[in-house]
């Protein structure tokens, strides 16, 4: 089995830069910040950046780069300034993945704050139904990130994400990422072999395993059902090899691009042990 994998990478010397860092570490999938995740906005690409970043993906090892966008963005935020902020830097989110050429953006639906699951997902749907309006004719999809549920974030159970699509109005420009960590956490047992397939299934019969288009490779510092967000490297969580074993020789999985967040320092040399983890897993 020839999996694409790699591991967000840093973008300290611009995009580019997560292409070179890629190359010497063997990556061949990669999630990046276009931007500073911590702020809304920033200032405009330069052709310059553009065309570096575009020229060094085309001659690179690297065949998929999804972006994540800012943790600050909430598209279902309770108050009217904070939902407009949100809309408009997830639109500059788009239009930065569009002209990098990036093909996906992976976001976290949102926290309702009190507002109500029914109501954070009707609000979710018009951000990216107008977000869509703004951008159209990109090419770069959306991609809804399954969450742990913690507090009052949407979209830890496959319902909820399906919901979200079904309001779009766009539903071609809409993709899924899992994250291990996150379902973990959620309440899907990922690590017991049949609980894992009767996952996958659930998943296929809710929302189609043609959607997913990623998968976030972390394990869980927090027990199953916990709702809380804590990743851990490969093996060393609650998840354990036994549940990365599963995916990484589901064939049904075989061609998702897996992307760890797993914690690291600068030189990233976590994400090569724990990539050389997964790869170990793989039964010939």
């Amino acid at each position: 089995m020839k999996h694409l994998i790699g591991a967000h990478t840093f973008v300290s010397g611009g995009p580019a830069s997560a292409i070179d860092t890629a190359e010497k570490l063997g990556f061949t999938a990669i999630q990046i910040f276009t931007k500073n995740n911590n702020q809304y906005f920033a200032r405009d690409l330069t052709e310059d950046e553009i065309t570096e970043f575009k020229e060094k993906l085309g001659n690179s090892n690297v065949k998929f780069v999804v972006s994540h966008d800012s943790y600050l963005i909430n598209l279902c935020a309770k108050d009217t300034a904070g939902l407009s902020k949100s809309r408009q830097a997830f639109i500059k989110e788009l239009e930065r993945c569009e002209q990098l050429g990036i093909p996906h953006l992976n976001f976290h639906p949102g926290a309702h704050t009190g507002l109500g699951e029914e109501e954070g997902i009707k609000i979710i749907a018009d951000s990216l139904n107008y977000a869509h309006q703004k951008t159209s004719g990109y090419k770069t999809k959306s991609m809804l990130e399954a969450t742990a549920g913690q507090g009052t974030s949407i979209g830890y159970r496959f319902e909820q994400l399906k919901k979200i699509i079904e309001l779009v109005d766009e539903r071609e420009r809409m993709t899924v990422c899992i994250d291990t960590a996150h379902i973990w956490a959620a309440g899907y047992n990922i690590r017991d072999q049949k609980e894992y397939k009767k996952v996958i299934k659930e998943f296929d019969d809710i929302i189609g395993l043609n959607l997913l288009k990623c998968i976030h490779m972390n394990d869980s510092k927090k027990e199953l059902g916990s709702r809380v967000d804590r990743h851990d490297h490969i093996g060393k969580g609650f998840i354990g090899l036994e549940g990365f074993t599963n995916i990484m020789n589901d064939k049904k999985l075989e061609k998702v691009p897996k992307v760890l967040e797993t914690p690291k320092e600068k030189d990233q040399k976590e994400d090569v042990e724990n990539i050389k983890v997964l790869l170990g897993l793989v039964k010939k």
